[in-house]
């Protein structure tokens, strides 16, 4: 009984140190950003384009912030419906 309540309230600490150990990764390539959301590379290339999703260059690599990518996919959405 004492063991399981410990579990209860060790398990969400244990992931919390875990996340915080091995953060995500920040930064994606288009082609992850492409995979993330089912869409082919030529799709984010046009939204980076039309300026719906900010990207930064890095060398020869166009990089995504996958912050900035759920933010700027939430705004794109919410246009949409707003017709």
């Amino acid at each position: 009984m004492i063991d399981t309540a410990v579990s209860k309230r060790i398990n969400p600490l244990q992931e919390l140190i875990k996340s915080k150990l091995n953060p995500q990764k920040k930064n994606v390539t288009i082609k992850e950003a492409a995979i993330r959301l089912n869409v082919t590379e030529q799709t984010i290339a046009n939204y980076i384009k039309k300026g719906l999703i900010d990207a930064s260059k890095i060398g020869r690599r166009i990089v995504i912030n996958l912050e900035s990518l759920e933010n700027n996919l939430k705004e794109v959405k919410s246009l949409k419906y707003r017709r």
